[in-house]
């Protein structure tokens, strides 16, 4: 329907916001202003080009898919919230382009082709801290190991800051490593009472059963043939085959693309059986889960309490210490 004067009044008198705003599969973005949820509806309409016959549009924020349909939480958001704009019976999906890890599959800021990675991570942090959560253990690492004033003076925060980060940082690669050992242990502990089962069984048999001698046949999954093609790259594949609990060493975009790949294309390309590739992919699953639940609890008691700010330093960091 056309605006009211009272409304069109309204809006004019209301502040504009600033807005990202996209389609549900693109990855292009549009920076629009608007002071009411109408007006950011009737732009989204115009800029993206969304037909009028898939109409009521429908905005959800980019990063969990909340549906926006209050004018005072709109008001509440900050500037710069990102929105994806879903036309008739479109629905918002966590495996696509929106999902919680599609940070990482966005360009941050441009920088030189020279710029070290330690500066694009830390980045990454300013524009939000949770990103924490989503990152490999090497990424983790290389931040620990960047010099405090140099880190410092990248964020624009104080030395003491910093240094509560990096010790934030190293908490989380803590956490990690002491969850891989705890599997470890778990996974010796199992093999053991299979190997002692086993034993007791041979060993029952053995009094009851003569012995026969029996041709040996391999078949476990380490044949020579040629390995089924994977999309996956060579360090993804390294970190698999070679580290224990490799899902915990990963960050959350190569955890898609594990979650993504062909049970039996990944067995092969692994050398392994399909049961211990699809055993991989469900631990894959519930690690990519549980950062992104950690993730959306964060950005949530962030909104509920103060509203999002950029790299809250004081109260994220300190809870994060306390855990």
């Amino acid at each position: 329907r056309t605006p009211r004067p009272a409304e069109r009044a309204a809006a004019m008198a209301a502040p504009l916001k600033r807005c990202l705003l996209r389609r549900r599969d693109g990855r292009e973005q549009h920076g629009v202003a608007a002071s009411c949820l109408r007006e950011l509806r009737d732009k989204a309409r115009g800029i993206l080009a969304i037909d009028k016959a898939t109409e009521p549009i429908t905005l959800v924020l980019a990063e969990d898919g909340t549906i926006v349909d209050d004018e005072d939480y709109f008001l509440c958001l900050p500037a710069n919230t990102k929105f994806v704009a879903l036309a008739k019976n479109e629905k918002w999906s966590s495996k696509s382009l929106d999902s919680g890890t599609a940070w990482l599959s966005e360009s941050v800021d441009e920088v030189d082709s020279a710029a070290e990675k330690w500066k694009q991570l830390a980045r990454q942090l300013k524009d939000d801290l949770s990103n924490i959560i989503l990152m490999s253990e090497e990424d983790l690492q290389v931040l620990i190991d960047v010099p405090r004033s140099d880190l410092a003076e990248e964020l624009a925060q104080s030395q003491t800051k910093i240094q509560v980060l990096q010790d934030t940082l190293q908490q989380v690669l803590d956490r990690r490593e002491e969850e891989r050992q705890s599997r470890q242990l778990l996974e010796l502990y199992l093999e053991a009472l299979k190997n002692e089962d086993s034993i007791l069984s041979k060993v029952a048999e053995s009094e009851t059963v003569p012995r026969k001698e029996m041709d040996v046949v391999d078949t476990g999954a380490s044949s020579t043939g040629p390995s089924a093609k994977t999309g996956l790259s060579d360090h993804i594949l390294a970190a698999l085959k070679e580290k224990p609990a490799p899902e915990l060493c990963l960050d959350s975009q190569d955890l898609e693309l594990v979650l993504k790949e062909d049970t039996e294309a990944l067995a092969s390309a692994l050398r392994w059986d399909k049961q211990k590739a699809e055993a991989l992919q469900q631990a894959c699953d519930q690690e990519l889960s549980k950062r992104l639940q950690q993730v959306q609890t964060l950005h949530s008691l962030r909104s509920m309490s103060k509203g999002k700010k950029t790299l809250p330093w004081g109260d994220l960091l300190s809870s994060k210490r306390k855990k």
